[in-house]
């Protein structure tokens, strides 16, 4: 299974950008799925996740300005963010708990290669 995010990049304060993570590989069903960040010389942080029942988690720092969704059919998970901010900047990742695949088989903790947020001020 991998999973390849797109949609990075660099942006003004204010503005908008979407994130997409596609998964691929003999994939039955995923779990949660999940958008981390990690800014330069910080720990890993959870951003927002979402259930297959498409229940939904945020931080509290970016509610109201983020939010996460999910094509079960397409196994790709997105995350629009609005009002950017510096304190935004970051790699971001996206994460899978849990995938059932074709042998029946559970991949634990899938991760994406990460794609950068560079929001200037």
């Amino acid at each position: 299974v991998q999973l390849v995010e797109s949609g990075g990049g660099l942006v003004q304060a204010g503005g908008s950008l979407r994130l997409s993570c596609a998964a691929s590989g003999s994939i039955l069903s995923i779990n949660r799925m999940g958008w981390y960040r990690q800014a330069p010389g910080k720990q890993r942080e959870l951003v927002a996740d979402i259930s297959t029942g498409k229940n939904t988690n945020y931080i509290d720092s970016v509610k109201g300005r983020f939010t996460i969704s999910r094509d079960n059919a397409k196994n790709t998970v997105y995350l629009q963010m609005n009002s950017l901010k510096a304190e935004d900047t970051a790699v971001y990742y996206c994460n899978a708990d849990r995938v059932l695949v074709s042998d029946r088989t559970w991949e634990l903790g899938v991760w994406g290669q990460g794609t950068q947020v560079t929001v200037s001020s």
